[in-house]
């Protein structure tokens, strides 16, 4: 785990995907510093990381409130760590991947008992996630839903600065 930037009210949760380099969020953590902004970066590992774990984590770094960015594996994660009543997580940015509820192509939702978010969430929609299906995952949203077309694979390692953008954004209360 990574904590870095300044002390801040403004806290950013990064879930990289299992497969992402430790260093995968470093070009967006910097930016999100020059904004005022904390990070904590769980680095990759493996299945042990559950939300009971995560709310442990930021419990014990003292970290009330926090917004979550995520992609891939780590992604799955936020969408179950973020779902339900509105409470510690303050908006959710997620890339490549739909609300476990969304059918996928063939029919079949990963978890289709997750709960909705009521939070607001901004989906990159990669190269490796339908349309559809982050369209879709707007039913699932109970808060302001935005939806921002990448033609990128990775998000964090191929649009950096896209990223940190909708981070900031999200963080800001204008």
């Amino acid at each position: 785990m990574r904590v870095d930037g300044p002390a801040s009210r403004h806290n950013v949760l990064l879930l990289p995907d299992a497969a992402d380099p430790a260093d995968v969020y470093d070009k967006v953590c910097a930016r999100l510093h020059e904004s005022d902004l904390q990070t904590v970066v769980i680095e990759p590992g493996g299945d042990e990381l559950t939300p009971a774990a995560v709310h442990a984590i930021l419990d014990e770094l003292n970290l009330p409130y926090a917004n979550v960015a995520a992609q891939g594996s780590g992604a799955e994660l936020a969408w179950q760590l973020c779902s339900g009543r509105f409470g510690r997580f303050s908006s959710l940015i997620i890339a490549d991947h739909a609300h476990p509820a969304v059918p996928a192509a063939d029919g079949t939702a990963a978890d289709p008992t997750c709960a909705p978010l009521e939070l607001p969430v901004t989906m990159l929609v990669t190269r490796d996630l339908d349309r559809a299906q982050a369209d879709g995952s707007g039913r699932f949203v109970y808060g302001e839903f935005r939806v921002v077309p990448l033609d990128v694979a990775n998000v964090a390692a191929e649009a950096d600065n896209e990223l940190a953008t909708e981070i900031v954004l999200r963080t800001s209360l204008w």
